[in-house]
């Protein structure tokens, strides 16, 4: 299934920073421009839980920030 998504992105003083406008939490970097595209598709793939197995359990957790 392809799933196209609109990304919005800049260059810092190092690294190309960008997030994805449909997912805003997700985000990253990379140091060129291809980079960070293929940063943002693993990124997505990984929040989306694309890999996590039927059989899986679910845990709350409590972070100080």
């Amino acid at each position: 299934m392809r799933t196209k998504l609109k990304m919005i992105y800049w260059k810092g003083e190092k690294f190309w920073l960008g997030k994805l406008i449909e997912h805003p939490e997700i985000m990253t970097q990379g140091e060129t421009l291809e980079e960070l595209e293929e940063n943002l598709r693993d990124a997505y793939m990984l929040m989306t839980m694309d890999d996590v197995p039927p059989k899986h359990k679910v845990k709350e957790l409590t972070l100080t920030v």
